[in-house]
């Protein structure tokens, strides 16, 4: 950062999306409004209704320190402790994978899986909730269990079920998979965004993905681990005709529909994202 007796909100706009652009990072614009938006915490508007205002001292080493964080790969949702998600607002922390549009197809295909007023989900592999959370904000009555081995993702998760005022309609509990689930529940629908990428694919990863949570990422078995471990014992948890949906990798959906009908499943078929991509398997129990 240059020295200069001014600096504005216009010129600091100006000198961050240029200094992010050189670096070759992506959405560099948008990048820069985010983080000054949240240095100085305001809306991104407000920073266009006050572009001319001077910034303090103490603001710009604040914007400075953010700025280097972002220089260094730490993606912008962990710099600004929030991402966008289905239209909302979702709190996000390192603990956590960062919600991405991929996952709005599971939303999506869930919505359109059950078309009972009253259902009950379970969503394994729940992280920050913003599957259960956005699905309990879209359907008023449903009710909904999100799961995760991680005790610092279910922080994060109940952070963001208050935030959209479902805590009474979405609870969460600690365990590997089906270990939280209580043994006399059923489920209409069952999700999980589980992780499934390999060590190999891991190692090829942009250097932003190195930020987040490795367990959230890699699974044994070239990927797949994890999803056959929730095919072989949804069924034992869903009701008849209750839904299965597991968000996969962009070369999986072949092997874990074959795993999916092998196991039992109905009714299998795979959903593509808004890139083309085969991104969501599902199936259904025996009715």
């Amino acid at each position: 950062m240059a020295k200069d007796d001014l600096w504005t909100i216009r010129k600091m706009l100006g000198w961050m999306t240029d200094d992010f652009r050189a670096r070759e990072l992506d959405s560099p614009r948008f990048d820069a409004e985010l983080i000054l938006a949240h240095a100085l915490e305001v809306e991104r508007m407000q920073l266009y209704l006050e572009i001319d205002r001077p910034l303090s001292r103490d603001e710009l080493s604040g914007i400075k320190a953010l700025v280097k964080r972002r220089r260094d790969r730490e993606p912008v949702a962990y710099i600004i402790e929030e991402r966008g998600f289905y239209g909302r607002l979702f709190d996000v922390s390192p603990a956590v994978l960062i919600p991405r549009p991929d996952t709005e197809t599971l939303v999506e295909v869930a919505l359109g899986a059950c078309d009972k007023e009253e259902a009950a989900l379970l969503d394994l592999c729940t992280g920050s909730g913003v599957v259960p959370v956005t699905l309990a904000c879209e359907r008023p009555s449903w009710t909904a269990l999100g799961t995760d081995v991680s005790e610092e993702a279910l922080v994060i998760a109940r952070a963001n079920a208050a935030r959209h005022e479902v805590t009474e309609r979405v609870r969460f509990a600690a365990g590997d998979l089906f270990d939280a689930v209580p043994s006399d529940e059923r489920y209409d629908v069952v999700t999980a965004n589980p992780p499934y990428l390999s060590d190999a694919e891991f190692s090829q990863v942009e250097p932003e993905l190195g930020f987040e949570p490795k367990i959230a990422l890699v699974a044994p078995e070239d990927g797949y681990a994890i999803a056959n471990a929730i095919i072989a014992n949804g069924l034992s948890v869903l009701v008849p005709g209750g839904a299965l949906l597991l968000e996969i990798g962009h070369t999986q959906s072949g092997r874990v529909a074959d795993a999916m009908r092998e196991a039992g499943y109905e009714d299998v078929a795979t959903h593509r994202d808004l890139g083309k991509v085969e991104r969501v398997v599902a199936g259904r129990a025996p009715s």
